[in-house]
C-alpha cells in the first residue's frame, strides 16, 4: 500500500471514530433533555404521564398550601392552570403572583410532581421561556412588573 493510500485509510478511520463519538453523545443527550412547557401547552398537547418537563408560569394567587415540607400550588399562564406538588424547601423568593419554573414529571391525574422549583431573581427578572410564553399571550410586557406582582411602593418626598 502506498503512503497516500495509508493516509486515506487513517483519515477515513479517524472520521469514522468521530462520527461514532458524535452519535453516542447525541444519543446520551436525548435522555437528559427536558423541554419547557407552559400550562396551556401541557393542556393542548396532552403530554404523556411520566414525561419529564419544565413547567413555567405564574404562581396563582391564593393557591399555595403548605403541609410540612410538602407544598402544593397552581401554576398559570392566564389561560390554563396546572396543580403542582413539591416536597422540599422552596426558594426564598417563591411567592404568589411571581414567576416560577418547576422541573419534574406530569402525573396520570394531570397534576405535576416537581423535583425542583426555581423562582425569579428580582422584580424585573423573568425566565426567558416564561416571558416568551406570557408575551405570546399578551399577559406580560418587557420592563413592567409581572402580572399579579405588587406595585412598587410610593416614593416619599425628602423631609416628610
Amino acid at each position: 500500500m502506498t503512503r497516500k493510500g495509508r493516509r486515506l485509510v487513517l483519515i477515513g478511520a479517524g472520521l469514522g471514530v468521530l462520527a461514532l463519538a458524535a452519535g453516542l453523545i447525541l444519543s446520551a443527550l436525548t435522555d437528559t433533555i427536558v423541554f419547557f412547557r407552559s400550562p396551556t401547552e401541557v393542556a393542548q398537547q396532552q403530554v404523556a404521564p411520566g414525561a419529564r418537563l419544565r413547567l413555567g408560569g405564574l404562581v396563582e394567587t391564593g393557591s399555595v398550601v403548605k403541609s410540612g415540607t410538602l407544598t402544593t400550588f397552581k401554576v398559570t399562564d392566564g389561560n390554563a392552570t396546572v396543580k403542582v406538588a413539591y416536597s422540599g424547601i422552596l426558594p426564598d423568593l417563591f411567592r404568589e403572583g411571581q414567576g416560577v419554573v418547576a422541573e419534574g414529571a406530569l402525573q396520570a391525574d394531570g397534576s405535576f410532581k416537581a423535583d425542583s422549583v426555581l423562582a425569579k431573581h428580582d422584580e424585573k427578572y423573568m425566565p426567558r421561556e416564561v416571558a416568551d410564553a406570557l408575551k405570546a399571550q399578551g399577559r406580560w410586557q418587557e420592563g413592567g412588573p409581572a402580572p399579579g406582582a405588587a406595585s412598587p411602593p410610593a416614593q416619599r418626598a425628602p423631609g416628610s
